[in-house]
């Protein structure tokens, strides 16, 4: 059942549908439109209360921002508790239920600009509306937000003149991209469908390209420029293709406008003053976010990329000057970005930054040599996806891009500023590391670093700082930008872009680094020059310079950084583990993107990859042991049987010898009686054998005596 709504100061706030309320343009839209203030209520076809119905009004002073309109709509997904501007949330309902819920709304929205599967219920919805007119409790509006995407294949206005754009006007003329076909004719239908009933106003706001709070079909871009990856970013097509846009709160203003002086005209464009081409749009992002420099493709190409869906491939190719003429006078619309993406891009890259929380992490680690400071910034860097700065991996940077740009130098370029520039600087830098003997005077080094923390990769994730600034001096010149006067004397400004947020102090005693560093293989000593002299003079350095009054310590106290303070006392890998953890614990969650599907997919592969080499190196293993054991176990039975042998062996000759006696004994007088006796015992045949030859035997007995 629906709210009952409250009545504030003599209005009544509307109740307002719309669909889709977790897609990116619905979504926006009214959150924007629950938190408009109340309005004069519009008379007939937009005429708002006269000056003297106006004096009448009496203000409500504790009016709240969120009282002009009561938003509720269907959903897709769960709901989510920080999806406060809709106060009821629907999902699957029937066609019945449906219309009930639209029933109840002052105000219906319809946006079809994302999802080809909404127009059929939003045709379904105007329709529905208008067969039950006689059931409404009072007037209603249907706002449907179609596309431009419906003018894609229209003629040009002048043959003679291309620069002359398409107005609101001349929507009779439109011709919808062969794609687009369900969109125009839903189009025709709302229009129809409001000339019917005075009770029922129906409009159609054909929406631009949309950009802004997080971005969605630009996204891509947005991102890729973002994650600093590419070297440059693509543009699908020729590029010289002009689109038609509009800022998502911009298009809610327009909707807001439209609810409330309800014009005469029912079809609106949406679109902004910019008329940007495709490949300064995309130009624009890299440089404002990434590397700054484009590449064509072919448009097939887009399709390769699995953000998008055929109807954002075709919206981001279309070809359309227009200019909403309708949105000048009387709109008060309260423009974001009325200029555009190109002329408004930090104000929108801010928004991307702020509404994916895509927000900076600037760390820096300091400590004594052989510490681990690297190996800690490694770490963070990994967890945290941020760069890992250095003094000589930066200035090796540094001087590889200055000789980059030096030698591209285009000879035929009139004006090649860029690359005299940068051989001006790279013959600075060389002569002052071979004045210093291959070290950089204080002045560039600092101008260096700073350069590298201002860059787009490090504004874009953030930064872990290596073993710098190693001064206070050096401290205040890197992240300084001025000092005024105050009250309580000189206040120090600095570079809230680059300086550290997490302050991290490494340390351990002398006898332990001594300790480490004497442990350490020779290759690693020669790789951070820790020889003992070397080494030792450095600690010795770093001790002292921590004695001073003005320490670096000291500087990041002064800007209220609390700096954490991590001794280290083992170099085990449970300890090593724990101190990570603690770092992790106080720096927080990470800022950056989390992996997407793919990333996802490839890491479940290798998980499964590893899972499955580890399981066939145990049954390699398991495999082989019992095949040793095999072995061992016939090896055993083979000399067990072979000791067999040889006993059965040694038995019989053992009773061979003892058997011999006897058998001379019965050979010599027992055999020639017994044979005599069987002779005669064959002569005779007597009845009884056995008898005859046992007499015979007593009888004969060779011992009787």
């Amino acid at each position: 059942m629906a709210e009952p709504r409250m009545e504030r100061g003599g209005h009544t706030p509307k109740r307002v549908f719309i669909n889709n309320t977790d897609s990116y343009a619905s979504q926006h839209i009214a959150k924007f439109l629950s938190e408009c203030e109340l309005r004069p209520p519009a008379g007939p076809e937009g005429q708002t209360k006269t000056e003297d119905e106006e004096d009448r009004e009496v203000p409500h002073q504790n009016q709240r921002a969120e009282g002009a309109f009561q938003l509720v709509g269907t959903a897709s997904d769960p709901p989510e508790e920080d999806r406060v501007s809709v106060l009821e949330q629907y999902r699957n309902l029937s066609r019945d239920e449906l219309l009930s819920r639209l029933m109840d709304c002052d105000v219906v929205i319809y946006n079809v600009t994302q999802h080809v599967d909404q127009v059929e219920e939003a045709s379904w919805a105007v329709s529905a509306l208008h067969d039950n007119i006689s059931h409404f409790s009072g007037p209603k509006m249907f706002i449907l937000i179609s596309t431009v995407m419906t003018w894609a294949c229209s003629k040009s206005v002048d043959p003679e003149d291309p620069d002359l754009p398409f107005t609101d006007e001349m929507f009779r003329r439109r011709r919808a991209h062969p794609n687009f076909k369900q969109h125009i004719e839903l189009e025709k239908r709302v229009v129809k469908m409001g000339k019917t009933n005075k009770n029922f106003l129906t409009y159609v706001v054909a929406s631009g390209l949309q950009y802004g709070m997080g971005e969605q079909i630009l996204h891509y871009f947005f991102k890729t420029s973002w994650l600093g990856q590419e070297q440059e970013i693509p543009v699908f097509g020729d590029g010289n293709n002009i689109v038609p846009m509009i800022h998502i709160n911009d298009l809610a203003s327009v909707i807001q406008n439209v609810i409330e002086l309800q014009p005469k005209p029912r079809y609106l464009l949406a679109v902004d003053d910019s008329n940007s081409t495709m490949e300064d749009i995309v130009k624009t992002i890299a440089s404002a976010l990434g590397p700054g420099e484009i590449q064509k493709k072919p448009f097939e190409e887009a399709f390769l990329v699995q953000d998008w869906s055929a109807m954002e491939i075709d919206s981001l190719l279309v070809n359309l000057r227009m200019e909403g003429v309708h949105l000048k006078t009387p709109f008060p619309v309260n423009w974001s970005c009325e200029s555009g993406l190109v002329e408004n891009m930090a104000l929108v890259v801010e928004e991307y930054r702020q509404t994916r929380g895509l927000l900076p992490l600037r760390l820096c680690v300091l400590g004594p040599p052989a510490v681990g400071k690297s190996t800690v910034c490694k770490q963070i860097c990994e967890h945290y996806g941020l760069h890992h700065i250095t003094l000589i991996d930066t200035i090796a940077e540094t001087i590889a891009q200055l000789e980059k740009t030096a030698q591209n130098a285009d000879p035929d370029a009139d004006n090649d500023d860029s690359a005299a520039e940068a051989q001006e600087q790279l013959s600075s830098l060389k002569a002052s590391m071979e004045r210093n003997g291959g070290i950089l005077d204080e002045q560039q080094l600092v101008k260096v670093l700073k350069d590298k923390l201002m860059s787009n990769p490090c504004r874009n994730q953030g930064f872990v700082l290596d073993s710098f600034p190693k001064t206070y001096e050096q401290a205040k010149e890197l992240f300084y930008v001025e000092e005024h006067d105050s009250e309580d004397g000189t206040t120090l400004t600095y570079s809230k872009r680059i300086t550290p947020e997490f302050v991290l102090c490494l340390d351990a005693s002398d006898a332990f680094l001594k300790d480490r560093v004497m442990n350490l293989p020779e290759r690693q000593v020669q790789e951070h020059n820790y020889d003992q002299e070397h080494f030792l003079r450095r600690l010795a350095t770093y001790r002292e310079s921590n004695m001073e009054d003005n320490t670096v310590i000291n500087y990041f106290e002064e800007l209220d950084i609390s700096p954490l303070y991590l001794e280290i006392t083992s170099s085990s890998e449970p300890d090593c583990l724990l101190l990570i953890q603690k770092i992790f614990h106080t720096v927080g969650q990470p800022r950056n993107y989390g992996p997407n599907i793919q990333e996802m997919e490839r890491e479940q592969r290798r998980r499964a990859e590893v899972r499955m080499k580890r399981e066939a190196m145990q049954q390699a293993e398991e495999e082989s042991r019992e095949a040793e054991e095999a072995r061992r176990r016939a090896a055993r039975w083979e000399e067990w049987t072979k000791g067999l042998e040889e006993a059965r062996q040694q038995e019989e000759e053992l009773l061979e010898v003892q058997t011999v006696p006897m058998r001379n004994y019965l050979m010599e007088h027992v055999m020639p009686t017994l044979t005599q006796g069987l002779i005669e015992c064959c002569t005779a045949r007597p009845q009884d054998p056995v008898d005859f030859l046992a007499e015979f035997l007593l009888k004969n007995n060779p011992f009787n005596y």
